[in-house]
């Protein structure tokens, strides 16, 4: 079975903790690797691409959008303007619920924009949905 690896920018421990919690709630095994700031998840992108190895490229990123340092919509832009890593599809994670940042992510190139669940069981369906979706409904290259 294919170990899927996803990438996710989240500057809140509690958050983080959260999240891995909701994919084990699942039963899911992900490779699960996070990163606490917009600059870190670019250097991250940049030392795997510079790997030339396409296994290690995630299957897809969450993107928290009030990041120190670099902000999530800085971070969707420049991936999105790099041709080595702008297939890989950007799932925006936010407690933002404002259609006009929602309109603003899409058009840098966000794939999907996800407002926070406010409760751990939500969290987990929405982990549930997103995964299904990204893994196993969609074909996405990122090579």
């Amino acid at each position: 079975m294919e170990e899927i690896f996803i990438l996710i920018a989240e500057d809140d421990a509690d958050d983080r903790y959260l999240l891995r919690s909701a994919f084990e709630e699942n039963g899911y095994k992900d490779k699960l690797e996070f990163v606490e700031n917009g600059v870190e998840m670019i250097e991250y992108l940049h030392k795997i691409a510079v790997g030339d190895n396409e296994a290690q490229m995630p299957r897809f990123i969450l993107l928290d959008l009030n990041m120190p340092k670099k902000d999530g919509r800085e971070v969707l832009k420049e991936i999105k303007q790099n041709p080595d890593l702008n297939k890989i599809p950007i799932i925006i994670l936010s407690t933002t619920n404002n259609e006009q940042e929602m309109r603003r992510c899409y058009e840098l190139g966000a794939n999907s924009y996800i407002t926070k669940p406010n409760s751990f069981e939500s969290l987990i369906k929405t982990v549930a949905a997103l995964r299904s979706y990204w893994v196993q409904t969609t074909s996405v290259i990122v090579s």
